[in-house]
């Protein structure tokens, strides 16, 4: 059975991204079509009617080819957005509010793993060593990243945030 099955919905054919989300009402919008607008004030509206707190996760690089800023989707969910960008964004300031928009991409995850199988001498990478590294990275999510709107620790904290990840991924290839 291919992985997406479960994710899959049997539904008339729609003309457009906003369509399809009125249609599917899903909880999150994930962009990797480098093509910059996709995401719409329609479309990151609409998903702040649908959602308490939208995913909003534009990850097209270079940052010029992203599908929304930021900014704006900060601004078009009036700051309920969790937001992540394959490219880094500025902070943004909403109604008072600071936002620090978080990077979605490989630079948390991959050096992590790649640092635990190297220094663990595992032979093998699985699934539950991938699951390990999000866990771990998920739980240095202080609250204070979380008051800005983080998804992620700050980049300024790879290393420690490597490190860690490094010591869940050998002790789960170990187990």
């Amino acid at each position: 059975m291919c992985a997406q099955v479960p994710y899959a919905h049997e539904h008339p054919e729609v003309p457009d991204l906003l369509s399809a989300i009125k249609a599917i009402k899903p909880t999150g919008i994930i962009g990797v079509s480098a093509q910059a607008g996709v995401f719409t004030r329609e479309v990151v509206s609409e998903m702040a009617r649908l959602n308490r707190k939208p995913v909003i996760f534009p990850l097209s690089n270079p940052t010029h080819l992203a599908e929304c800023t930021a900014q704006q989707a900060y601004e078009w969910t009036n700051g309920t957005a969790l937001f992540a960008s394959g490219s880094p964004f500025k902070e943004v300031l909403v109604n008072g509010t600071r936002f620090v928009p978080g990077q979605g991409n490989n630079a948390y995850i991959f050096p992590g793993v790649g640092l635990g199988v190297v220094v663990g001498g595992l032979k093998h990478v699985t699934d539950a060593m991938f699951l390990a590294a999000a866990r771990c990275l998920s739980e240095q999510v202080t609250p204070e990243d979380d008051a800005v709107g983080s998804l992620y620790p700050p980049l300024d904290k790879i290393r420690l945030v490597s490190a860690k990840i490094a010591a869940f991924v050998v002790e789960e290839g170990y187990r």
